[in-house]
């Protein structure tokens, strides 16, 4: 099969009845005879509509059932999908049209708010009413744009890029998650990850459509029940970030699903001490994965089963990869570097012509990531180059920090981010979440530990000069930290003090 549209009418050929998407706080459920009811209800309306192919479809729906049924529809139908965070405010929505300039805009919202549409004639009142609870708007809008993409989003780190990938590279993508995780019509995937993202659009809903098999979908994750949802829905896998599976490594497991075969944890570095934990309380394999929108999602994974060395991200799965030093030739073995990629489900470019220099003539992108490779071929992620801490000409990498301060058994996160200094240029500073609550004694006695600790096993450079203890760290939907933001706050705190009266 080399399309979607093919795939969607060959499920719903041999198994019309069997569920595919289904919602984990009610009874909604959608089996593939919809699915392809769907694909062929927007096909026919969008051609009426003068909706010509690659023409882009913004999709802003939070109904999570709604948002797969639309999204893999419209790229059936031959049309771009571009998929919007649905809790994003009014203002960013309005942006992120400004900047795509689609066709047509869905929304589950109340209203399109700031968007200018023009009620739309001929479109579909709802192809997917049967699956969701609030009506789904649609709106023509007058400055559009077509092309040849499938996808059109931007990834999670850096500055936002927009991405554009091809059909051929997203069921590219997929099949390699599907060949790697054994994945088949039995499996029941869970997925609590926001669907706006590239992770659970390959990972969860195209590879489990490839499969054949059926995905339980929750808008977000929830602790309360967890376990028990796995045990009462048959789940086989567990689509997840490091930030669940840390919180998952400190609750107490009372039933581990007996289909459970893994939990899949990307979008960031997994804690070698959370992931122990899990797999000590429930016996269930964890798989760690390293990926990008600009690969179209997974890119390397560890084994499914046999265990992998600790820190480890996995070997690359279905790309290219290499650790290049300052003179672009490859690194010897456990040599930090620049991480590159390239394959079949790699872009090329950005739309606009943005960021060119990350591309060579061979086809290389530069992931913007640094790690190096042993000499088994396992990838190791020292962070990402922009967030390297330059300490009076010492790089220091987070990771190799982090991973220190992890190893302190009340700390749950850790983060380590720059601040300016003005004869060193700049130097670390660690923003740490304690696994439980403390006062500020306890406090105080945790930091000492970790000023200890950190003496013992770290250079001066790598030292942080200061360790803040919060609740909660900054993050992206899909659980990655924040050092952007965790920079600001430290350029704020300075600004204060200089602004404060002696």
């Amino acid at each position: 099969m080399t399309t979607l549209r093919e795939l969607v009418t060959e499920r719903a050929a041999s198994s019309p009845h069997r569920c595919f998407l289904a919602d984990a706080r009610s009874e909604r459920s959608f089996d593939f005879a919809m699915l392809r009811a769907a694909a062929d209800a927007w096909c026919r309306e969008l051609d009426a509509a003068g909706v010509p192919p690659g023409a882009r479809v913004l999709i802003d729906v939070d109904d999570p059932l709604a948002f797969c049924a639309v999204h893999l529809a419209v790229i059936a139908a031959g049309r771009c999908s571009a998929p919007v965070d649905p809790a994003a405010p009014p203002v960013e929505a309005e942006r992120l049209r400004r900047a795509l300039r689609p066709w047509l805009v869905v929304s589950d919202r109340v209203a399109i708010p700031s968007m200018q549409v023009n009620p739309a004639t001929g479109l579909p009142a709802d192809p997917a009413a049967h699956v969701q609870s609030t009506p789904l708007r649609t709106g023509v809008l007058s400055d559009r744009r077509t092309g040849s993409a499938a996808l059109l989003t931007s990834g999670s780190t850096g500055t936002p890029k927009t991405i554009v990938l091809i059909e051929r590279q997203l069921l590219h993508a997929a099949r390699r998650v599907v060949d790697h995780h054994k994945l088949s019509a039995t499996d029941r995937g869970f997925n609590p990850l926001p669907l706006f993202h590239i992770n659970a659009q390959v990972v969860a809903l195209l590879a489990t459509l490839l499969a054949g098999g059926t995905l339980v979908l929750d808008r977000r994750f929830h602790r309360t029940g967890f376990w028990q949802l796995l045990v009462e829905r048959g789940i086989t896998w567990v689509n997840a970030v490091p930030a669940i599976l840390s919180i998952l490594a400190l609750e107490n497991i009372p039933t581990v699903p007996s289909t459970l075969r893994f939990i899949r944890s990307a979008s960031a570095p997994l804690p070698a001490a959370a992931r122990e934990q899990v797999v000590a309380r429930s016996g269930v394999a964890v798989v760690e994965s390293y990926g990008m929108t600009e690969a179209a999602s997974q890119i390397t994974v560890t084994p499914l089963r046999g265990g992998h060395p600790p820190g480890s991200v996995g070997r690359p799965a279905g790309v290219e990869l290499e650790v290049v030093g300052p003179d672009g030739r490859r690194c010897a073995p456990d040599v930090v570097g620049r991480v590159r990629i390239r394959g079949e489900s790699v872009i090329s470019a950005y739309a606009g012509g943005m960021a060119v220099e990350r591309f060579d003539a061979a086809g290389w992108l530069d992931t913007g990531d640094l790690g190096r490779l042993d000499a088994d071929g396992y990838l190791y992620l020292a962070g990402r180059r922009d967030d390297v801490v330059n300490c009076g000409g010492e790089l220091v990498h987070p990771a190799e920090v982090e991973e220190v301060l992890l190893g302190e058994a009340a700390v749950a996160e850790a983060a380590v981010a720059e601040r300016p200094h003005e004869v060193l240029g700049a130097v670390p500073v660690a923003w740490i979440r304690p696994v439980q609550a403390l006062d500020g004694e306890q406090a105080d006695e945790l930091v000492s530990r970790l000023r200890l600790r950190c003496e013992q096993q770290l250079s001066r450079a790598k030292r942080p000069v200061e360790f803040r203890i919060v609740a909660s760290l900054p993050r992206t939907p899909t659980g990655k930290v924040l050092r952007r933001r965790l920079r600001e706050l430290l350029l704020a705190d300075m600004r204060c003090l200089k602004a404060s009266p002696l």
